[in-house]
């Protein structure tokens, strides 16, 4: 029998300044249209290492960024490009920041796990393979 339990300690993200501010702002924008989702990305810009524009991200995952995955529930593994909701397009694997799986990524590194409550209230969990 297998439990599932919320883990305790979230792992760090490291963002550009540049993002930061761009999320931040996104977030704020979105709160009233996806409060839930919008929420969730501004607690993620909020607890990031914030490095400055221009700077090495060593490998975090920033818009624009091409990501592998896995989700921990399903097994199943995508390859995904961050962008921002106005070029988001699932269709060619274009994952708009303001989904909770996008939220999710932004900031994590190869090897990185996430695990973070649904809107309905259900556990989701993604593990970074890549990031190109």
């Amino acid at each position: 029998m297998t439990t599932t339990t919320a883990r305790k300690e979230l792992p760090p993200i490291t963002i550009s300044g540049i993002d930061s501010d761009r999320l931040s702002k996104l977030a704020e924008l979105a709160s009233d249209r996806v409060p839930e989702t919008a929420d969730f990305l501004a607690r993620e810009v909020a607890r990031a290492t914030v490095v400055p524009s221009g700077f090495p991200l060593n490998g975090a995952v920033a818009m624009g960024s091409q990501v592998e995955f896995r989700d921990d529930v399903t097994g199943h593994v995508r390859t995904v490009t961050l962008v921002y909701p106005e070029q988001a397009d699932i269709s060619i694997g274009r994952i708009s920041v303001l989904t909770p799986i996008g939220a999710a990524l932004i900031g994590l590194s190869a090897g990185q796990s996430i695990e973070w409550q649904t809107p309905a209230g259900g556990l989701r969990s993604l593990s970074v393979l890549r990031v190109g």
